[in-house]
């Protein structure tokens, strides 16, 4: 569990690196560097991998963010996700890989990890 744990943290930064970075590049751009990187505990070490994890960091913080917010100003958020989440790396990067490459260009990481959260942790019907 520990190392999935660590891949987890891992296919999650790889989507993340900076906030500025998260909303300037594509999520088509995001998906193409995660895929180059092996999902295994070594994969840590690497730049690049540790880049996309700070944004995938950074994109979950925004959609929590947007979530709460929701929730306080008594709308329906995008997801109903629990407070902890437990995530498969290889899961994650299929979903979003499986999403058209035409409509991940148009868009952001954030957006890629909203549609993955809204998937997985759908809020019940009002």
């Amino acid at each position: 569990m520990g190392k999935t744990i660590v891949v987890v943290g891992i296919g999650l930064a790889l989507l993340a690196s900076t906030p500025c970075l998260a909303q300037s590049r594509t999520l088509d751009a995001f998906v193409t560097e995660a895929n180059r990187i092996p999902l295994n505990p070594t994969s840590a070490i690497r730049s690049d991998a540790r880049r996309l994890v700070r944004e995938f960091n950074a994109s979950m913080t925004t959609v929590s963010a947007e979530v709460r917010d929701a929730r306080a100003a008594g709308r329906t958020p995008p997801a109903c996700p629990p407070e902890r989440i437990q995530m498969n790396p290889r899961q994650l990067l299929d979903y979003l890989n499986a999403i058209p490459q035409t409509r991940r260009q148009r868009m952001t990481p954030t957006d890629g990890i909203r549609s993955w959260l809204a998937s997985r942790y759908p809020c019940p019907a009002a």
